[in-house]
């Protein structure tokens, strides 16, 4: 396909499900303002590849005044992966540049193969984050979309026991002077699934070569759960979404606030 009908899609085709939540988004949450440098993070997978390409046609359209650079942080992909990653750049003529790291090597020896994907998660954010420091932006978009925040939601409260979820906007932990954002808060991975089979890209899945995670074992259970609560219930997702906000806390047993604790029980303290 020509990178014109591409482009094009974006904002015709999928105009109602990529790209009027994904301004909704940037305007609700003033995600993107004048002056902003965006690092644009690019895993390789179908998310951040539109995001990529997203953020690209608002910068090319938009009056906002900001800039943009595209970060490809390879923590050690294996030959077809790292392959597939620039083929798909090319692809979709993005203008991104890889950084080579050894994230998958050094957490494997650190952890010595036991379950090390906590650890290369903190090692790729702190990579990232440094990466774009160093390019000198302020903000890093992230390709999280809806489903990962009610995802990520569900699994809080099923297997970790507590209420917390994905922000579209938040301050990176070690870096007070940068942002993640994410755009995508809006936007269905179905259609972002079928964003990518109409313009015939073939993105990473899993590129780890270490081992599978089993975080994203459970999440694709909650991802069932979740489908199969839907033919009951069509609006399952958005109730869950909106769950986040509209936390009652005269009705919680305890919750915590920058850092410290609180229980329903200080109402009656004398």
């Amino acid at each position: 396909m020509e990178i014109k009908e591409i482009e094009r899609s974006i904002i015709k085709k999928y105009r109602k499900e990529i790209w009027s939540p994904f301004i909704r988004a940037i305007k609700e949450f003033k995600l993107i303002n004048d002056n902003d440098k965006i690092a644009v993070a690019i895993s390789g997978g179908k998310d951040s590849l539109l995001l990529a390409k997203v953020i690209e046609e608002l910068h090319k359209h938009s009056k906002v005044n900001f800039d943009v650079v595209y970060i490809c942080m390879d923590p050690g992909y294996n030959k077809e992966n790292r392959d597939k990653l620039e083929e798909n750049l090319k692809y979709l003529h993005i203008d991104g540049k890889i950084y080579q790291t050894d994230i998958f090597e050094i957490s494997e020896h650190i952890t010595k193969g036991a379950y090390p994907c906590y650890m290369c998660a903190r090692m790729r954010r702190g990579s990232l984050y440094a990466k774009a420091k160093e390019l000198g932006a302020n903000k890093i978009a992230l390709g999280h979309h809806m489903n990962d925040v009610i995802e990520t939601t569900m699994l809080n409260v099923l297997y970790a026991g507590n209420f917390k979820t994905m922000k579209p906007k938040l301050k990176a932990q070690n870096f007070s002077d940068m942002e993640l954002i994410r755009p995508f808060y809006y936007v269905r991975e179905e259609d972002i699934i079928k964003w990518r089979d109409y313009v015939g890209l073939t993105a990473l899945n899993c590129a780890c070569s270490v081992t599978k995670s089993q975080e994203a074992y459970t999440r694709k259970m909650i991802k069932n759960m979740i489908s199969q609560m839907k033919e009951v219930n069509p609006d399952v997702e958005k109730s869950i979404l909106r769950s986040a906000e509209n936390v009652n806390c005269d009705m919680v047993i305890g919750y915590q606030l920058k850092g410290v604790k609180h229980s329903f029980m200080e109402e009656f303290d004398d």
